[in-house]
């Protein structure tokens, strides 16, 4: 699939950088082609076809993806920007958002004219508040008073198929109250929805809980089907013939 836009992105953890040769892949490569298959590769791990067949996309159709280490080139590069880093646990459980900070620090560090900055990372519900007071904190210590919009744009990625689901998302969810930005977000989206309309534009703040309440579902389903198994066992069922049961009728899925 061809999205045809130019993309940069900038690596800033030191360890995954060691991984990737930025001289022998100029045209990039990104962490996951560790873990799991891209079209063209063998088998997940395959690092240097993985990153090959990148380059070898990227060139064909005349659109630049380069892996930066300079966040200022990055940042200067493009109407959107995305922040798609970690939340590790805190020591209390509960999300730990120095490094999404610390990027909407580092974009408004740099940013030169309006941008639109997305957060991809899984945050807590208000996260999209503090990084908007984040920017604007960096930039009046800058003296500089340069428009921006958040947007809460959640990702739902399966483990080891992270990257067909990212080209043939079943939904897209944007929050934002701003049509500047949802009219960029769809802009960029065009290319995974042209069969239909996957894209649910609503509030930033029922975005970001849209991603908490899909992963509780996911672990709930998950949980109650592991009890389920327990009991069959006990019971001398087929949890499989169960499975297959309740999983047929539509309103359960």
């Amino acid at each position: 699939m061809d999205a045809d836009k130019n993309v940069q992105g900038v690596l800033r953890d030191a360890g995954v950088t060691a991984l990737v040769d930025i001289e022998k892949f100029p045209f990039g490569s990104v962490p996951f082609i560790l873990l799991e298959p891209l079209p063209g590769t063998r088998a997940a791990g395959d690092f240097e076809n993985a990153a090959w067949s990148m380059s070898s996309w990227a060139r064909t159709r005349g659109a630049a993806r380069r892996l930066w280490l300079d966040a200022a080139d990055a940042i200067r590069h493009g109407r959107i920007v995305f922040i798609a880093v970690g939340t590790p646990p805190d020591e209390d459980g509960s999300a730990d958002l120095k490094y999404v900070l610390g990027v909407a620090a580092t974009i408004a560090g740099h940013m030169t004219e309006p941008k639109v900055v997305v957060t991809k990372s899984t945050v807590p519900v208000g996260t999209a508040d503090k990084v908007t007071a984040r920017l604007q904190e960096t930039l009046d210590a800058r003296g500089a008073a340069i428009a921006f919009h958040v947007v809460s744009n959640p990702e739902f990625l399966k483990e080891g198929a992270a990257v067909a689901d990212c080209m043939r998302p079943d939904r897209i969810v944007v929050g934002t109250a701003s049509p500047e930005a949802e009219e960029l977000l769809r802009e960029v989206y065009e290319p995974f929805s042209r069969n239909h309309d996957k894209m649910i534009v609503m509030d930033v703040r029922s975005a970001e809980l849209t991603k908490y309440a899909a992963n509780c579902m996911l672990a709930t389903k998950i949980s109650f089907m592991n009890e389920i198994a327990n009991l069959a066992e006990r019971l001398g069922a087929d949890v499989e013939a169960v499975r297959q049961g309740i999983g047929s009728d539509p309103r359960i899925g």
